[in-house]
């Protein structure tokens, strides 16, 4: 099997990806639509014959990239598996950061960085508009860095 990278018009990648993933065609076996990677989809399949046939009934999606010999280019699976392993929704967050909290009972509210636990993928900070400084333990995703004293 063989992985494919198909062109898509630019914030339609998850929508082409469901249409692909919605036909019943017994060649294609995956399609990958990475957060990481804008314009692109990534399909795993027998031949390419099967996915031009596809990709002539789904809307957004303009064609497979063509390798430099005209052929229709493949990928390896090394290439695409770092799309596959999550990354921790703190990584990229140091101790003495300055964020935002952007859900939860504190949204809007700015906080310094205290301590982070990646194992379980959260963040301790303390409020910097708050009376008495409380520390707040919130998930990774839950804060935007707004200042980071490592630039």
């Amino acid at each position: 099997m063989t992985i494919f990278s198909v062109k898509t018009t630019a914030s339609q990648e998850r929508t082409v990806a469901d249409m692909i993933a919605s036909k019943e065609e017994p060649t294609i076996h995956a399609v990958l639509a990475p957060d990481q990677l804008t314009s692109y989809v990534m399909v795993e399949a027998d031949d390419d014959a099967a996915i031009r046939r596809v990709l002539d009934e789904v809307p957004h999606a303009r064609g497979l990239v063509e390798g430099p010999d005209g052929v229709a280019g493949r990928s390896s699976m090394t290439e695409v598996e770092h799309f596959l392993s999550p990354t921790p929704d703190v990584e990229g967050i140091a101790e003495g950061d300055i964020v935002e909290l952007i859900a939860g009972p504190f949204k809007g509210e700015k906080a310094q960085v205290q301590r982070i636990d990646e194992g379980k993928d959260q963040v301790t900070v303390e409020l910097y508009e708050a009376t008495v400084p409380i520390p707040v333990t919130v998930r990774g995703d839950q804060i935007r860095v707004l200042d980071s004293e490592e630039r």
